[in-house]
């Protein structure tokens, strides 16, 4: 692999620009925006999105079979860190960032957000929890990892790229475009092989999921691996890798995406109020300790 500087691991002035873009690609549900409206919510001059092509031109670049098999026996042993559920919250606030125009709330606040707007439609309680979590991967940046490995629209790697995704004339810049194998329909997987057999892009999604795998009901582990995964749960563009049992669990994907992308507002959660209802939920399904 190509080594890679200080620019090209930053491409973008927070990784909530990655976010806001997708509100672009995306509009929102209007049921779940709280104190703006859609067209509200995005507030970037145009040279904001330069950056987002550059990050996704880095992205599609370095994204290849190889990397992700890297990254994975990098970070799966979770050898890095152990911490209260608590304290990794605290971690994760240190990605605090000043110049997302929607909300100058902490990860934290943001998350709590998002699972208070599940909370109140009156879901279950994992879900709740998972909404608490989905972006806890972001830690990654933390352990230095570069923007475009751990946030962006995820995909399948070491078969042949769907058009669906986001740039996809960048990954002409890809070294798996010379693998053969790669380059096929299938690649390496066989027709419908379910996606738990398919090797994703690497990013804070498939890091949290094998984070909390042990611990939440599947269709919120759905949920956390495959929140990104837009060229599939928004496009359909890889049916011919899913099996029956990933699109009868991907009504979970689909039910949970719009607390992530549209919850955000102004008006931070009361903690002081919700603490014990948090403090019981995260005792009732996770271990005192995670392993990063």
């Amino acid at each position: 692999m190509q080594p890679i500087n200080s620019t090209e691991k930053n491409p973008l002035s927070s990784l909530d620009v990655w976010e806001d873009d997708l509100l672009e690609r995306y509009p929102d549900p209007e049921s779940i925006a709280k104190g703006k409206t859609t067209e509200e919510y995005r507030n970037y001059e145009t040279p904001g999105r330069d950056s987002v092509r550059e990050f996704y031109r880095l992205n599609h670049m370095y994204q290849t079979y190889e990397f992700v098999q890297q990254k994975r026996a990098e970070f799966l042993p979770f050898d890095k860190k152990e911490m209260s559920v608590w304290d990794a919250f605290d971690f994760l606030n240190q990605l605090v960032d000043d110049s997302d125009p929607d909300t100058d709330l902490d990860q934290f606040q943001h998350l709590l957000q998002t699972s208070e707007a599940i909370r109140r439609d009156g879901h279950p309680d994992w879900m709740v929890l998972t909404g608490l979590f989905h972006d806890m991967g972001k830690v990654l940046c933390l352990f230095g990892e570069a923007q475009w490995a751990v946030v962006g629209d995820t995909f399948p790697v070491g078969c042949a790229w769907s058009d669906k995704i986001v740039y996809p004339e960048f990954f002409q810049l890809n070294p798996d475009k010379d693998v053969e194998q790669y380059q096929t329909k299938y690649g390496v997987y066989s027709p419908n092989c379910g996606l738990r057999n398919v090797h994703m892009s690497w990013g804070h999604d498939e890091y949290v999921y094998h984070m909390l795998k042990d611990y939440i009901p599947e269709a919120g582990l759905y949920m956390l691996r495959y929140h990104s995964f837009y060229s599939q749960h928004r496009e359909h563009g890889y049916d011919h890798l899913m099996d029956d049992h990933d699109r009868e669990m991907f009504k979970w994907v689909n039910l949970f995406n719009p607390y992530d992308l549209y919850s955000k507002n102004p008006t931070p959660p009361n903690w002081t109020e919700l603490k014990p209802y948090y403090e019981d939920l995260v005792a009732k399904y996770l271990p005192a300790k995670i392993k990063f």
